[in-house]
């Protein structure tokens, strides 16, 4: 790999994490897929040479279990999941170049050549372990048929991972007071000999890897605490008979552990497409064995397996590192935790029945926050994205200038485009640059949308309907600058919006594929004919939200409560803490000087209407005339919001800029001594000790 801005002259793969072939897809799982599909996407526009490959994660004991409880062989029912995935997929515009799954026979071979590379360079070896077992059931557990305690923070987990609290990769025999979820009763634990992987022996590769790593810093800095705390070898069995076998072994159920065959079925899809379609169009060695770029779009809950396990198994196979990983962040339901026990989420095939276009709910997830900050999906906020951005900027822009053109010169001008209005496409050009490299998906959206913007502001600005007739020549230049406009926003959005800009392209009279076009097209010519354009666009009324939101809290409510999900986690988090009774006078209360809490208290409800974010101090200068406040402009990550704080005196504001606070960011603006403030930055005590976050949260990143 390389470090050059894209494009670069070396292949690119883009991957996302693979969607376990057991359940239905939700909006959640889109925001990743359609994220790493615009990614690619761009970067064939920018001229990247790229290949975006996925597949089923067949393997693994939640398969087994849901094909246990249906009666049915675990490989019929994961490729029933499979085959509805991959028919899935396109009708959201995301367009794998091969989607494949970890149980064919591609996968097979190669996840074991791999591993017998790893033992041949001596990075495995066999340990007595302590495996759960079941004595009611007489039988050896797999990982997630365990829950437990994490013997790290001390919260609920499975058998292989902290889900509800650390989010730490557990190995088997970790996880304190072990239960059987098959039978509910105590498990114990058991020796057993199982294969690991001297994972151990990465730690100084894998501190390099990260310093070079690309891709949100969640993905960058959270590893680092593990390498820290010192790794731990990883086990690559199970006690199962579902998955792949462990090469030269013939031991009964004793299978390698998912985490091994999923992340190869990245190289074993870019494997298939390569075959495909020969390597002289895509060498998929060139990728992986030679120095492509790799970039892998995940979910923030496997950044460990990407970024520690991962790597280290590339490395010691003598394979190509990843370039770069970007790790989204969660998705919401009208600001709670999305819960699929309790129906709470918007499921993919209910989205499409629904009868909205793909593109967007494309738009809508890749322009709503940075990539690695939680979205809340909402109907109400759909609705708003989609008629004030697609509606009211995108589509109506599109379709006036082309609607004007048409009427007025059967088409495109025959004059050149103005200078200004060059460099102002030339200008989102860069910014869709900047973004690509930056892993922006919001950036790209961003510069199509204030470029369409601009174009609105110009021909409002200019008005050419009152320049047809007494100075047609300075008409015909706002129209023909209108169109190049429309047509750079085309270009520049098909990667979020490929159907529509896909529809625009036609509408201008151009040949192919607007997703064929290079960056550079934008500021190539329109047709000097086209047809009369319609509206791309349409506005979403109330009427149709109401309706929305009234089905979703009826399949809410029809499941009930019992579903345990994070919005369950959080409501049920309160502790009742031991008093002392020696404890009762000011002297020997440590909080006898402390304001007294208040009586009233306020539901879990009341609290999420707090948006708190975290914010970085940009600017911090004091006001004018007041003794005690400051002015702050404080990044937020959507924007950069003035605030006023009384912080004058307490602080020194030279050494502000570049400091991490926290936000009360929905405060009701006010003005103090002229200056407006938008918000409310939280501070402790009367000397203002401004609050900050112990780790790595990114800016934006919501206080819950």
């Amino acid at each position: 790999m390389s470090h050059d801005e894209f494009p670069t002259d070396q292949p690119a793969v883009v991957t996302c994490g693979l969607p376990y072939a057991n359940g239905d897809l939700h909006v959640g799982h889109l925001r990743t897929y359609v994220g790493g599909d615009s990614f690619a996407r761009t970067l064939e526009t920018l001229g990247q040479e790229t290949a975006y490959v996925s597949g089923s994660d067949m393997h693994g004991t939640p398969v087994a279990v849901n094909a246990e409880q249906q009666g049915v062989d675990p490989e019929d029912f994961a490729l029933e999941w499979h085959e509805q995935y991959a028919e899935t997929f396109p009708k959201f515009n995301v367009e794998f170049d091969n989607y494949g799954h970890t149980h064919d026979e591609t996968n097979t071979e190669l996840t074991q050549e791999i591993v017998k590379t790893l033992e041949d360079e001596g990075h495995i070896y066999e340990k007595e372990i302590q495996v759960a077992y079941d004595p009611v059931a007489d039988d050896h557990l797999p990982d997630r048929y365990v829950e437990g305690t994490c013997p790290y923070c001390g919260e609920k987990a499975r058998g292989d991972e902290c889900d509800e609290g650390c989010q730490r990769h557990l190995e088997p025999g970790e996880v304190e007071d072990p239960k059987s979820t098959i039978t509910g009763n105590p498990a114990e634990y058991r020796e057993r000999t199982h294969k690991f992987f001297r994972v151990s022996e990465f730690s100084e590769y894998l501190t390099e890897f990260l310093d070079g790593l690309e891709g949100t810093s969640n993905a960058q800095n959270q590893p680092r605490q593990w390498i820290e705390e010192g790794l731990q070898d990883w086990c690559l069995t199970r006690d199962m008979d579902w998955g792949i076998d462990y090469p030269g072994e013939e031991e009964e159920d004793i299978v390698l552990y998912v985490w091994v065959d999923a992340p190869v079925e990245y190289v074993s899809s870019t494997k298939q497409y390569s075959e495909r379609v020969g390597s002289d169009e895509y060498d998929w060695e060139r990728v992986w064995k030679d120095e492509g770029e790799i970039v892998h779009v995940i979910g923030r809950d496997i950044i460990q397996h990407h970024t520690i396990f991962w790597p280290a198994m590339l490395e010691g196979a003598n394979y190509n590192a990843p370039r770069a990983v970007a790790a989204t962040g969660f998705i919401t339901i009208n600001g709670k935790g999305l819960s699929t026990s309790r129906n709470r989420a918007i499921w993919a095939k209910e989205y499409l029945e629904e009868g909205f276009h793909p593109d967007l709910l494309r738009y809508y997830l890749m322009t709503t926050g940075g990539l690695q900050q939680d979205v809340d999906f909402s109907w109400d906020a759909f609705q708003e994205k989609v008629n004030g951005e697609l509606v009211g900027t995108v589509g109506n822009f599109w379709y006036r200038s082309l609607l004007f053109a048409y009427r007025n010169y059967d088409g495109t001008p025959d004059v050149g485009v103005s200078p200004d209005v060059e460099d102002r496409i030339e200008g989102a050009i860069g910014e869709v640059r900047e973004a690509v490299n930056d892993y922006s998906i919001r950036g790209i959206g961003q510069a199509a949308t204030r470029l369409a913007q601009f174009g609105n502001e110009y021909i409002q600005r200019h008005e050419p309907w009152k320049l047809t007739d007494e100075e047609p020549e300075k008409a015909a230049q706002v129209i023909r600058d209108c169109v190049q406009i429309a047509k750079a926003v085309g270009v520049l959005i098909a990667p979020i919006t490929p159907d529509k800009a896909q529809a625009l392209w036609e509408q201008l009279g151009e040949d192919g594929a607007v997703e064929n076009a290079r960056i550079e097209d934008a500021l190539e010519a329109p047709p000097r004919r086209f047809a009369e354009p319609g509206e791309l666009f349409e506005k979403i009324e109330d009427e149709r939200v109401d309706e929305l939101n009234e089905k979703l809290a009826d399949r809410v409510a029809a499941a009930g409560d019992d579903g345990d999900d994070e919005e369950d986690a959080a409501e049920g988090s309160e502790t009742a803490g031991d008093t002392d009774d020696d404890s009762d006078s000011d002297d020997n209360d440590p909080a006898g000087d402390l304001e007294p809490l208040l009586e009233d208290r306020i539901g879990f409800g009341e609290f999420q209407d707090l948006d708190i974010r975290v914010g970085r101090i940009e600017v911090a200068e004091g006001i004018e005339g007041a003794d005690d406040l400051a002015r702050l402009e404080v990044d937020i990550g959507f924007e950069s919001r003035q605030v006023v704080a009384g912080i004058k005196q307490l602080h020194d504001l030279e050494e502000l800029p570049g400091e991490k606070i926290i936000l009360l960011a929905n405060m009701e603006p006010a003005e103090l001594f002229g200056v407006e403030s938008n918000g409310m930055i939280l501070a402790a005590g009367d000397e203002a000790d401004l609050l900050t976050t112990h780790g790595d949260a990114d800016i934006g990143e919501k206080v819950q």
